[in-house]
């Protein structure tokens, strides 16, 4: 009996994970690029305006990664996925999907934005020479949060990238980046 419901547990986690990853990249199909430039552009200039210490990393940033709209479910078995676009000096650089696998105690639903300040050439030249970059492989990134945030200056940057999480809605404990794959788009 156990059993069984570990199995069907197991069944429904992997459907609505299957289910929110399909409707969101039906969603992402039918959305232009210049749909996407927009909402890349509307998340960051958010971001900006609401958080000063993301506001102060964008003007040292050397590139900056943004993802509007990821969308996380799961049950038991998880996942996150969403599109978004790499910005060098105010300019597209390029399209990137953003992709988490996850397994553990979890059950829900929730979306989010997430903008990773890249602050090294050599950051950049990484996510541009990989085939697919995996947040905490690689360039170190820091996630900011409320109290780091307080303590972050001109001179405290010292890591290759910083990431900011924003805009949570619906009901899932926990965001965490960690993982988190990062792919070239070609559109």
């Amino acid at each position: 009996m156990k059993r069984r419901s570990v199995l069907l547990t197991t069944l429904f986690g992997t459907a609505a994970l299957g289910a929110a990853a399909t409707a969101n990249r039906a969603i992402a199909a039918t959305a232009s690029a210049d749909d996407l430039t927009r909402d890349v552009d509307r998340a960051l200039e958010f971001l900006l305006r609401t958080n000063a210490a993301a506001a102060a990393i964008s003007k040292q940033a050397a590139a900056t990664l943004v993802f509007p709209n990821i969308v996380k479910a799961g049950l038991i078995f998880g996942g996150a996925f969403g599109e978004g676009e790499l910005k060098q000096a105010g300019k597209h650089d390029g399209y990137y999907n953003s992709f988490t696998g996850s397994w553990g105690l979890q059950a829900g639903a929730q979306s989010y934005g997430y903008v990773v300040f890249l602050m090294t050439e050599k950051a950049v030249r990484y996510i541009h020479e990989t085939h697919g970059w995996e947040i905490g492989v690689g360039p170190t990134v820091v996630v900011v949060d409320e109290g780091l945030a307080k303590n972050l200056s001109s001179s405290t940057l010292k890591d290759d990238a910083y990431a900011f999480i924003f805009d949570q809605k619906g009901l899932m404990a926990g965001i965490s980046i960690e993982g988190t794959k990062i792919t070239r788009v070609h559109a």
